[in-house]
């Protein structure tokens, strides 16, 4: 008996090599028919617009898909100019998944096939991701030798203006005493915003190791309920199989605080229906270059703080991780450029989602692993 392989009709291996290609590409493409039926798409779309091929063969692209969207004009004018067309930074809501995404769409006729159209989408949001993230690190550089400056030229002149305020308070007049203990009371405010800023300029290494994400999520909840936001409620969505991350334990605490503190805050004490949505989850595919070499870092591990407050000025984002940068009346404005250097020191990234009643603020961060490939030990 022979052991050789029938002959494979050349066809069928041309689209078995075709169908492999499309699955290998990390952007979603879609084939739409004349009558906007989905013909096919790849293993990128299925994630992308979280349908299966199946599912989505038995859709039009309205479907999933808003009619109102540019995206439907933009396959009608390849089908009317039999040409290809690109738009960049097109809007794409999807009202099921809850979702408002910034794309670029490339789409061309599919050869000499009728009405048949293929498209490509590349989602703007990481790209955008990486370059604010370079600036937050700028932003946060910059505040580390401010920080050391004001700490000396700053502090020790603010203890001496305290203490003659202090002095004139114990034998000035009844009158005066309302100034003096203004001039103190402003003092120590200036000195707490100092110290923060000192913040920024601790260069000292923090020990990291495999931390569980899910406790410091935790005791943040538990720190929160007892305290600011004990009328809010919590929504936890999380990964159960989520691996550890690399990172400090305390620092972690510190950014996820800050965060959940910003959220209660935003949603207001009087609110009825608060809610704080916690939730972690595990992307692939995402890899960031190490400032100064070439060695490039996945950051799979996504830990998310979502919101229902009024959300974010268009204005106001892109420099909301820049010092000073707060629409709160007693706010200091330091509070998200430590986030961001927390994190950008864990080399990871911190991005804001604004929506209305969906503010979500989404910190990607690196995998901890032993030096053989395997997890370490968790810090609970």
């Amino acid at each position: 008996m022979s052991d050789e392989l029938p002959p494979q009709d050349p066809g069928t291996r041309r689209d078995t090599a075709a169908e492999a290609v499309l699955n290998a590409l990390p952007l979603p493409v879609l084939t739409i028919g004349g009558d906007e039926q989905i013909l096919h798409c790849n293993h990128a779309a299925e994630a992308f617009f979280d349908y299966s091929a199946r599912l989505m063969q038995r859709r039009r692209l309205r479907d999933i898909i808003p009619f109102a969207s540019p995206i439907i004009a933009l396959v009608a004018e390849v089908r009317r100019r039999r040409a290809s067309v690109s738009e960049y930074r097109v809007e794409l809501t999807q009202p099921r998944l809850g979702l408002e995404r910034s794309v670029d769409v490339f789409a061309t006729p599919l050869g000499d096939d009728g009405d048949a159209v293929v498209m490509m989408l590349q989602e703007r949001t990481i790209a955008d991701k990486m370059n604010r993230q370079l600036t937050h690190r700028g932003a946060a550089r910059s505040m580390v030798a401010l920080g050391a400056m004001l700490a000396h030229e700053i502090k020790n002149p603010l203890a001496g203006i305290r203490g003659a305020a202090q002095l004139l308070e114990s034998t000035g007049a009844e009158e005066d005493r309302m100034l003096t203990r203004l001039i103190c009371d402003e003092s120590d405010r200036i000195v707490r915003i100092v110290e923060r800023m000192e913040l920024f300029g601790d260069e000292r290494p923090a020990d990291r190791g495999a931390v569980n994400v899910h406790g410091v999520l935790d005791q943040v909840k538990r720190s929160a309920q007892s305290g600011f936001a004990r009328h809010i409620r919590f929504v936890e969505t999380y990964d159960p199989s989520l691996p550890p991350v690399l990172g400090s334990r305390d620092q972690l605490i510190q950014v996820i605080l800050n965060l959940v503190k910003n959220a209660a805050e935003a949603i207001g004490p009087d609110a009825v229906e608060g809610e704080i949505t916690l939730s972690t989850a595990f992307r692939t595919g995402l890899r960031l270059q190490v400032p100064g070499s070439r060695e490039r870092v996945s950051l799979p591990i996504e830990v998310a703080v979502r919101d229902n407050g009024p959300g974010i000025s268009a204005e106001l984002l892109q420099d909301l991780f820049d010092p000073f940068v707060t629409t709160k009346a007693q706010g200091s404005g330091l509070g998200l450029a430590l986030v961001a250097k927390i994190v950008g020191d864990h080399g990871g990234i911190v991005e804001c989602d604004p929506a209305p009643r969906r503010t979500t603020f989404r910190i990607l961060l690196p995998m901890s692993s032993a030096r053989d490939g395997r997890e370490s030990a968790v810090d609970p």
